[in-house]
């Protein structure tokens, strides 16, 4: 049946011919079998008929030009005198498809003419039966004005509501291209400042680098325990600078500016400064260290600070009054975990309030493009008692 529905809607016209037959027929059937026609009348009514099945067999083709057809149809009609007849049910069929379909005046001219056409066949065509009053009459005029103004009203509410779902899939796609647009747009800029930002942990590297080959000259013939030592550190640390560079490879783009003023870049030893800074700003916050503290990779000191800042910065721009937040940094065998939780009200509730019109969401586009770099997880969402949720997993050791 759904074939079968596709093929009738990809050739409408094939569905308004086999109905045009049928009309046809009808009309064929009732010429035969009044016997108070006159030949006149019926040799009228056949091109008449042959008329208004065009006019449904071509009406969403032509839905204009049918609707002047049908209307010169009916005036020959009146000047010939065939009364209504069975192929009439044509001019419903094209007020309904210019009230639908057709240009606004067509649309207009279907329902004038539909208005007119009752009152007008009643006129021409009274009623002779010993029944027929001047009430009956009135009352079976105003009855076919309505079949007429039904076809118009239903043909008008689908276009109405065609109209309707266009504009909803228009607003649709382009609310879709305007996200795709602020998505792109953020990851954009939170790559271009990771890449400043880690410019440092690669150019301290080769500094580092630098600085024990130059030591290791000096004093490879008076110390070779002490230059074998250097050149250890020399290998470990190029490893290190290999692996990051390698994960900034994807982020750097030319023409990005990497100038501008450098300062050392914070890390996990960091995270107790961080959060007395944030205790200042009125946001309580308890911090808690599990495990024995180990070395970290710059990459992920400076991935683990920035998370917690930005996660607590959020706490404190959608919490709400009275929000409090936990921090705890956990090192594992093989991982750092990170936690950040929050009782705020979240930040649905207030993405609600302003509208979304806060930029909601690229605060966590910039923490999962930090932990895709040096290999990590985030889960983050609203917690089931109430405020927000972040939770990180960090490799202690860089992924090749």
């Amino acid at each position: 049946m759904q074939r079968v529905y596709d093929f009738f809607r990809r050739h409408p016209t094939w569905v308004d011919s086999f109905w045009a037959v049928v009309l046809l027929a009808v009309c064929a059937v009732w010429v035969v079998a009044d016997q108070g026609l006159s030949t006149a009348t019926q040799v009228a009514a056949v091109p008449l008929s042959f008329a208004l099945a065009t006019v449904v067999a071509l009406r969403r083709r032509a839905p204009e030009r049918m609707l002047l057809v049908a209307i010169g149809t009916g005036l020959v009609q009146l000047a010939l005198n065939v009364r209504t007849n069975p192929g009439d049910a044509a001019f419903l069929a094209i007020i309904y498809t210019c009230a639908s379909n057709g240009r606004r005046w067509s649309s207009r001219l279907a329902l004038t003419a539909g208005l007119a056409a009752a009152p007008v066949a009643m006129v021409r065509w009274p009623p002779h039966d010993q029944y027929s009053t001047i009430w009956t009459t009135l009352l079976q005029t105003f009855f076919l004005a309505v079949i007429f103004a039904l076809s118009w009203v239903v043909g008008d509410r689908l276009r109405t509501r065609r109209a309707y779902y266009a504009e909803l899939e228009e607003r649709n796609a382009r609310l879709h291209r305007e996200r795709e647009a602020q998505s792109k747009a953020a990851v954009a800029a939170e790559r271009a400042r990771i890449a400043r930002e880690l410019h440092d942990v690669v150019a301290h590297n080769v500094s580092v680098m630098v600085v024990q080959a130059d030591g290791a000259a000096y004093v490879l013939d008076a110390a070779p325990d002490q230059a074998k030592q250097a050149l250890a550190t020399i290998s470990a640390t190029g490893r290190q600078a290999l692996a990051e560079m390698r994960r900034l490879l994807g982020l750097l783009r030319a023409g990005d500016d990497a100038g501008g003023e450098y300062v050392p870049q914070p890390g996990v030893d960091q995270l107790g400064d961080l959060i007395d800074q944030v205790r200042g700003a009125g946001l309580p916050v308890r911090f808690e260290v599990a495990g024995d503290a180990r070395p970290l990779s710059s990459g992920v000191e400076l991935t683990a600070y920035r998370i917690v800042q930005e996660a607590l910065t959020n706490v404190r721009k959608h919490g709400g009054d009275g929000a409090s937040a936990n921090v705890l940094l956990g090192f594992g065998d093989a991982a750092l975990d990170l936690l950040i939780e929050d009782d705020g009200r979240g930040a649905r509730h207030e993405l609600y309030e302003r509208g979304g019109r806060d930029g909601l969401g690229q605060g966590l586009i910039g923490m999962r493009e930090r932990i895709g770099m040096v290999g990590g997880t985030l889960d983050a969402g609203p917690r089931p008692g109430g405020g927000f949720r972040i939770s990180a997993v960090l490799p202690l050791k860089a992924a090749r």
